[in-house]
This record gives structure tokens, C-alpha cells and sequence, in this order.
């Protein structure tokens, strides 16, 4: 462990960091007022107890009011915010870990009619493609009031007790100056590359003025857009170097990309089925080049990329955010010889994804993230062992066992396949999505350890499950596809089921009608399109696929583009009929009369599943409880104490899809707020 370079101390001006791994800038939106109270600060206490050595908190903390936020940030403006990262700095103190936070003036990367609706600003006047307003340019009196913003925020955060501040300058206001792409600017603000800087280094001067020369400041920027007409990988370098010569700043943390659109914001923060640390090499340039501290994360999501990043000399500090979020206890599991069983992060980015639709990030893979304050990352033990029987061994049935396991259960699970894994096995048979699996893999791996029984090929029913005489019945047996939606021709349609696992082959001319706006029909569209089909996708939705969220959609849609897929929304598929050996689809509308038609070989529909639910009413009325959950208990954490049936056998329940149709954070977070106090 003390040769192990991720475990080696980096002093970065007087402050000694403990190891080399830190939690790069993020908002997961869990700020309430805009202010980081007890759910923000339960967050961060969790990963810094757990060992990491830097927590850079708050992506994109606003420094003005005209700066307001478009994912519930923190809102540094306030005077108020001081006590509230106080305290969020002294947690991280208490456990040896330094806390600092991000500043930044979104500048065109917002929207007016967001907070006080006042105009965005920025270099120019167009737009950003992502967040669609139509800024100002700025003006002397904009500049002159947002470097005192910028001054104010920093003096706030020296003032709470952080060990240090981080600039934003990747699609923000700062380097909105610095691109050729979005700098409009004449005279003193634009033109030349120390022109298009002049706005960074009053910024810099201004909080060097305000904090002294002690407090640590750096700056987390872009070096490459890599888009036409916007700053080059030359001139990145040549901006590192002013940077590092400026004696303003005391750590870069590169970027290297484009957030202005979805699909650029996705090369920056690559998600499941994109390459792996893609702008690590790069980063390493820039340190070769400037010689100065360097930080870097891009879905560096396990261990041993992240060792070769700082033992190869690429990196000071190695950013692991997302894995983090997937397991705040990566440190501590190093630390004690169990870097195999690190939760692993799938990419699937249910994190990032949220946030950018207004809601709060959540782990696909770790329910416990974001809800500190009322699930448990480890799960305490119970003093009453019982005997509890698990029907599935999907997603939801895993973390059920795994969970009752972990209380000190015995635990027995009942599969009808050869292996487990349920839907995530038919979702994972797609290359770009094959990182699934890991969730699947991990809780088997943890289950194994600890010891629950496996009967794979058992399709339990009633007298089975009763023979293992249970306490406990947990019944996750998933859902099957539901295609019959149509006013006439239900049987001539197969399931995005049946293209995705192979018991149907894709036709050459598919019409995909998605009605549940979810992967399923996106992965049919490109197995089909694959295969040399021609698709079109049909929704009576707004948008397509409006279950897979902006950044998720990104490979998905380059796939289908790339087969020239179309999409067809707001139209509904009403009927289908033959025709001689093709089908006859006819399209309605929910907007009026209208139809169209479309001559095909195939109809696909997706419309998410039906409960698998026939065991579970097998077994409700022996029952004690009659299946019935309190839900008042579910939500405070509280045992389930309902008796129906005095005479009953064992307390049964439901999870996941075999209640209802959800997603797959769904099915885990049913098992684990229900298990854990079992």
C-alpha cells in the first residue's frame, strides 16, 4: 500500500494533500434556496469520511444574480451561503480532507426568464444551442461589476473556511471571452488572444487582491474546444502558459471539448458505450508543457486507469466524480485490500442526465446516493436473523439479497434462468450498453461472498417457495412486454424484446412505434438499421425517446443517424393489417382527425412491460400482511409491521417492474429502502 501512487501525499502550496485522488466540480443539484444545507453537506461528509484527499464541490456555483441557475446551484452571491459551506468545509477538516468549490458566471450558458429574468450576458450575441437564450453583449459596466462578483464570491468562500477556490472556464462566461467562436468583442475585449484574456486575468487580480497570495486558487478550463473557429489546441497551450506565468493561479484542471451542445457535452463527459478517459493523454500534454500542477477527470471510473494516470506522470490530481457517486468508498476499500468489490461505475450517467432536467442527481447503481440522510451506504446488521426467499434475480431481486445478506439474513433466491440478471441481461446484449452488466456482476459477486443460495433454472410457483418455509417473501420477478395497444392487428406486431434477444429477426422495412420513450426502442432501431433495415420510429410523444435522457441519447442518436433512421413524432400507431406480404400500418393523431399509412415488413412495438406478477397472488393469502406495504413506513425508514392475516406464514412484498413498469434505479431503490429494515 505505501508504494501504491494513488496513496502518495501532493503538496500543493502549503497544502498537503493525503492522496492523489480527488471529487472533480459537480452540482447534483441537492442545493435547497440555493444554499447547500443537510443533504448537500450529507453528501460530501460521506466521500470525505471515506478518505478522498480533495472534495471540489459545487459545479458552477453563481457568483451574480445575472448568473442564475439552470440546475439549482449554489448561489455564492448570498452572503448567507458562508455559514452553510462552513460547515460543509469543517466536516471535511474533521476527516482530513480538503474542500474547496468552484466559481463561475455562466454568462449565455443560462436563461433570461430563470430567478430575477434579467438578461443573460456574454461576448457576443449568439446564442447557446443547449439553453437557448439570446445574450447581451457585454458592456464596460457588465465587466466592471461581474470581476467584483467574482472578487465577493471568493472572499465568501476564504471566509467559510475553504482551503481553496476553482474558476469555471469551459462554456461559461470567462472563456465565452476567450473563444474566437463566441467573442463579438472590439478594443480591450477582443481581437488578440490577450485581449480575448483580459477579462480572466481582471477577474484574477481581483480575488488575488481580495484573498492575498496564501489562499489556493486555480482553474478548471478549457485548452481545446475542438470545433471550427474555436480555440485550438496551440492556443490552449499558449493560455495554459499565461495562466501558469500570471503567479494568479495555483492548479490547472483541464477540459478539453465543447459543452455549448448536448453531443459536445458528451465528448467532454463521455457516458456508457464512449471510450474511456478519452482526454487523459491530453491532459498529460498540458502538464509536459506548463510543468505545473494538473488535475484532470473524464470517465476515469476505475482504479487502475486512475493509478496509471498519476504513476505515468499525466496527472498531480486524478478526478473519479461519477465513481464516486457510484460508491463514495473507493479510498477506504484501497486502503483495505478490497479494490474488488468497488461498486463500479456503468456510465450510465442517471447522474449527470437528472440534473439537466431539472431534477437532483441520482446513481443508476446506488440508491443511497443523494439520500445520505435516509439510506444507508453500508447496512447495518440486525439483531433477529430470519429466512428470506427471493423470486428473481434481476436488479431488484439482487439488491434484495444482497441487502438482507448484509443485515445478517439467510437468504435463498429462486431464478428461472440460467443466469441472473433479468432485463439488464437482453439491455446489455447491446455493444454500447454492454457496461450494465457490471450491475448485475457486482451484487452476484457481493451475494456470493456472503453467502446467499442460488437456485438458477427454478421457475418457483407456489409449493416451492412455500417448501422453503420463509419469513419473508420478496417477490421481483420483472414484467414482460406489453404490445397489445392497437384498435385492430395486435397480433401481427413483435416486442423490442424480440428483436433485442434474437427470437425475431429484423425485417428489411421496420416501423417502430415507441410508446414508452425508454432505450428498449432505440436499441431495436439499431439492431434492425444494423442488420441493413430501414426504420422509421414513430411516437405520439413530443420528442424522441423522452425516457433517455439528453447526454444517454447522444451515442444513440449517432448510431441511428448514421443508418439514416427517421423520426416521426406526435403520431400514434392505431392499427396494423396485412396487405399481400406486407403490413398495412395506419398513424392517428392525439391532435385531431388525421392519419397517414405506411406500407412495411415489420411492426415493432414498444410499450414497456406488464408485471411477471401470477406467483405473487399465488402466494397473498398466506400471507400475514396480504401483501400490503405501509407506505408511511417504506418512506421513514421503518419496519413494515401491517397484519392482515394473524394466521398468515410469511410477510410477502413486490419490487421493481413486477409492480409496475419503471426503470432500473427504480427496482434498486424498492429493494433497498425495503430490506434494510427487515
Amino acid at each position: 500500500m505505501p508504494d501504491d501512487p494513488l496513496l502518495q501525499p501532493y503538496e500543493l502550496k502549503h497544502l498537503r494533500l493525503k492522496n492523489r485522488m480527488m471529487i472533480t466540480s459537480h452540482e447534483p443539484a441537492y442545493p435547497e434556496e440555493g444554499m447547500p444545507k443537510e443533504r448537500y453537506r450529507a453528501y460530501h461528509l460521506e466521500r470525505a469520511r471515506a478518505g478522498v484527499a480533495l472534495n471540489m464541490t459545487a459545479g458552477s456555483a453563481s457568483v451574480a444574480r445575472d448568473s442564475p441557475p439552470v440546475f439549482n446551484n449554489i448561489l455564492a452571491w448570498k452572503d448567507e451561503v458562508v455559514g452553510w459551506m462552513k460547515k460543509i468545509a469543517d466536516d471535511g477538516h474533521d476527516h482530513d480532507c480538503a474542500v474547496m468549490i468552484q466559481l463561475t458566471h455562466l454568462g449565455r450558458r443560462t436563461r433570461w426568464d430563470k430567478a430575477d429574468w434579467l438578461p443573460a450576458v456574454s461576448a457576443g450575441h449568439e446564442r447557446e444551442a443547449a439553453h437557448r437564450a439570446f445574450p447581451k453583449k457585454a458592456e464596460e459596466w457588465d465587466i466592471a461589476r461581474i470581476v467584483e462578483n467574482y472578487a465577493d464570491a471568493a472572499e465568501r468562500m476564504q471566509a467559510a473556511g475553504l482551503d481553496g477556490i476553482e474558476l469555471q472556464a469551459y462554456g461559461h462566461l470567462l472563456d465565452q471571452f476567450w473563444s474566437p467562436a463566441t467573442n463579438e468583442m472590439e478594443g480591450d475585449y477582443g481581437g488578440n488572444l490577450e485581449n480575448r484574456m483580459r477579462v480572466s486575468m481582471k477577474v484574477l487580480r481581483a480575488i488575488r487582491d481580495r484573498v492575498g497570495k496564501d489562499f489556493i486558487v486555480g482553474i478548471r478550463y478549457v485548452a481545446d474546444e475542438d470545433i471550427p473557429g474555436g480555440i485550438t489546441k496551440d492556443e490552449g497551450i499558449d493560455i495554459s502558459q499565461r495562466l501558469k506565468a500570471s503567479g494568479l493561479v495555483d492548479f490547472l484542471n483541464v477540459i478539453r471539448g465543447h459543452i455549448d451542445t448536448d453531443a459536445g457535452l458528451t465528448d467532454v463527459i463521455p457516458v456508457q458505450g464512449m471510450r474511456s478517459n478519452p482526454h487523459l493523454d491530453f491532459a498529460g500534454e498540458i502538464r509536459e508543457a506548463t510543468r505545473f500542477p494538473t488535475f484532470h477527470a473524464a470517465k476515469i471510473q476505475d482504479v487502475a486507469t486512475a493509478r496509471y494516470a498519476i504513476s505515468s506522470g499525466k496527472l498531480d490530481m486524478v478526478g473519479m466524480t461519477r465513481a464516486h457517486m457510484a460508491d463514495p468508498h473507493i479510498v477506504a476499500k484501497i486502503l483495505r485490500g478490497e479494490e474488488d468489490r468497488i461498486r463500479p461505475c456503468v456510465g450510465a450517467n442517471y447522474c449527470l442526465d437528472r440534473i439537466y432536467q431539472g431534477g437532483m442527481a441520482l446513481c443508476l447503481h446506488n440508491p443511497a446516493t443523494g439520500r445520505e440522510l435516509e439510506q444507508p451506504h453500508v447496512v447495518p446488521q440486525t439483531d433477529a436473523p430470519r429466512r428470506v426467499v427471493i423470486v428473481g434475480a434481476g436488479p431488484a431481486g439482487l439488491e434484495a439479497a444482497r441487502v438482507c445478506a448484509e443485515r445478517g439474513h439467510e437468504v435463498i433466491v429462486h431464478e428461472a434462468a440460467n443466469d441472473p440478471g433479468g432485463q439488464v441481461r437482453l439491455t446489455a446484449l447491446t455493444p454500447r450498453r454492454s457496461e450494465m452488466i457490471q450491475l448485475i456482476q457486482w451484487r452476484f459477486e457481493e451475494c456470493t461472498r456472503m453467502g446467499v443460495t442460488f437456485r438458477f433454472n427454478s421457475f418457483a410457483d407456489e409449493e416451492t417457495v412455500r417448501a422453503e418455509t420463509p419469513d419473508i417473501v420478496v417477490i421481483a420477478t420483472g414484467g414482460l412486454p406489453h404490445t397489445e395497444v392497437l384498435d385492430d392487428g395486435n397480433p401481427l406486431v413483435v416486442s423490442a424484446w424480440d428483436i433485442l434477444s434474437g427470437d425475431v429477426a429484423p425485417a428489411a422495412n421496420v416501423l417502430i412505434y415507441d410508446d414508452a420513450g425508454d432505450y428498449a426502442g432505440l436499441q431495436a432501431a439499431e439492431k434492425i438499421a444494423g442488420a441493413g433495415g430501414q426504420v422509421e420510429i414513430v411516437t405520439r410523444d413530443r420528442a424522441v425517446a423522452p425516457e433517455v435522457m439528453a447526454m444517454s441519447l447522444t451515442p444513440s442518436m449517432r448510431a441511428l443517424q448514421k443508418h439514416d433512421v427517421r423520426f416521426t413524432v406526435t403520431w400514434k400507431l392505431d392499427s396494423v393489417r396485412r396487405e399481400g406480404n406486407a403490413l398495412l400500418a395506419t398513424l392517428g393523431s392525439d391532435y385531431g382527425g388525421v392519419t397517414q399509412e405506411r406500407r412495411v415488413d415489420q411492426v415493432v412495438v414498444n410499450h414497456a412491460t406488464r408485471p411477471l406478477d401470477d406467483i405473487y397472488f399465488e402466494l397473498r393469502d398466506r400471507s400475514t400482511n396480504l401483501g400490503e406495504v405501509d407506505y408511511e413506513a417504506l418512506v421513514e425508514g421503518r419496519q413494515q409491521s401491517v397484519v392482515r392475516n394473524p394466521g398468515g406464514d410469511y410477510q410477502l412484498f413486490r419490487i421493481g417492474d413486477a409492480v409496475a413498469a419503471r426503470n432500473t434505479h427504480a427496482a434498486i431503490y424498492d429493494a433497498l429502502r425495503l430490506c434494510k429494515v427487515f
